[in-house]
């Protein structure tokens, strides 16, 4: 059923026994971002401008790329963490949510992915380590303290946001392989400056967005078609070599584009790109607070940033009525009995004692459990006698014992 729900469009069904059922579309099709959806960001709707969302992209799956390789992770595991770095952005928004624990939980998911683990501890070190790095101060391991305990939380919370967010669609697919393989159909798989260029760019063109709104097929095609020119090695263009791949010129433009921009653009240091994030983040919390009922609670003063959701003002434990235990019944009747014994006065008598005891649970008898095995007093008693004999009998000289 799998195999005929792969080949259906998402509106098709299956009719089983007269009725429809609807269908299951098995592609990764659904992964690729709508060719609007690119240009309407959610950190663009919050007023974050273009160019600052680029440079954020590329300065994190920059940090990623550099994360992995002290974690020594496989090219694969840094590949997929970038790509759902992207996707996460394109669902939520940078002023809502913080760029540098989505980096980090997007690394260590896709350690766990990729079957190659790290535990957050090494994640967290490795990304404060490249932060003193860059501002070059002395680096030295996180201490575990209370903001340690923190950031690791805010990283699991991350994790589990950007399972929630992609709906556990983490899939990925690279072309890291089929660069090999249409390098092989074009017969320049001994060209190993061109496999070499092709591969260089292909993990550039992965702090960009190409891998979102194009398919892997695509992407490799671009790359192989770059290095050629760059390198003027001559490819079959009648008819062109891409058509027989699927591609069209008009895609490889684009993405050659994107990934020629990255060598062209100048980046600001992560610091500035933070604080424009803070200070659009601060105008979008004046503008929430201005446009906020005069009667809503504290509570819900200013929308949740974090990765949790926000804990209710009264929990319904407190509504409930409390209860008296039966212990705090008994030390009661105990301190009465000895502040009247303190101060001469009669003691409670029996029927008042009985009558408190009736709601106190009394502890249940413990009998005594005689063993099978348990020798009687009898048994016990000439077990003693025998043992008196033997003693006596080893006192005495040897020659009185009996022969």
């Amino acid at each position: 059923m799998a195999a005929v729900a792969g080949a259906l469009l998402p509106g098709d069904g299956i009719v089983i026994a007269g009725k429809l059922y609807s269908g299951v579309a098995l592609t990764l099709d659904t992964c690729l971002l709508p060719h609007e959806s690119a240009h309407c960001s959610p950190s663009r709707a919050h007023g974050l401008s273009a160019r600052t969302e680029e440079q954020l992209r590329n300065r994190m799956c920059e940090m990623i790329q550099s994360a992995g390789i002290l974690l020594r992770l496989p090219q694969v595991a840094m590949a997929t963490a970038q790509i759902l770095f992207h996707r996460f952005f394109y669902c939520k928004s940078f002023v809502r949510h913080c760029a540098e624990t989505v980096a980090m939980a997007c690394l260590q998911l896709a350690s766990k992915i990729e079957e190659e683990p790290r535990r957050a501890r090494d994640v967290l070190n490795v990304f404060q380590h490249l932060k003193d790095a860059a501002g070059d101060r002395r680096s030295s391991p996180m201490l575990l303290d209370e903001g340690y305990v923190s950031r690791k939380s805010n990283v699991i919370k991350a994790e589990r946001r950007v399972l929630k967010e992609l709906g556990f669609c983490v899939h990925v697919k690279h072309p890291h392989k089929v660069i090999m393989m249409y390098l092989q159909v074009l017969e320049c798989e001994k060209n190993s400056r061109l496999l070499q260029m092709a591969w260089n760019y292909m993990n550039d063109s992965l702090r960009t967005d190409v891998f979102l709104r194009f398919r892997a097929e695509t992407v490799a095609c671009a790359c192989i078609f770059l290095s050629a020119r760059v390198l003027q090695i001559p490819l079959p263009d009648q008819p062109p070599w891409f058509l027989l791949f699927g591609a069209s010129e008009q895609d490889l433009i684009e993405i050659t584009s994107c990934i020629l921009r990255l060598y062209t653009m100048r980046c600001e240091s992560l610091a500035t790109l933070q604080q424009q994030v803070e200070e659009m983040r601060s105008i979008l919390d004046a503008q929430y607070n201005a446009s906020k009922p005069a009667g809503l609670s504290s509570a819900t003063e200013t929308p949740t940033a974090g990765f949790s959701p926000a804990s209710k003002a009264a929990s319904p434990v407190e509504n409930q009525k409390n209860h008296e235990s039966p212990l705090s019944r008994l030390a009661l009747k105990n301190a009465c009995r000895k502040i009247a014994s303190r101060d001469g006065r009669k003691r409670l008598s029996r029927s008042d004692e009985r009558r408190n005891a009736r709601c106190i649970p009394s502890p249940p008898r413990r009998r005594r459990s005689r063993s099978v095995s348990s020798p009687s007093p009898g048994r016990t008693k000439s077990h003693r006698h025998r043992q008196r004999e033997r003693e006596r009998a080893r006192r005495k000289p040897y020659s009185s014992r009996r022969r």
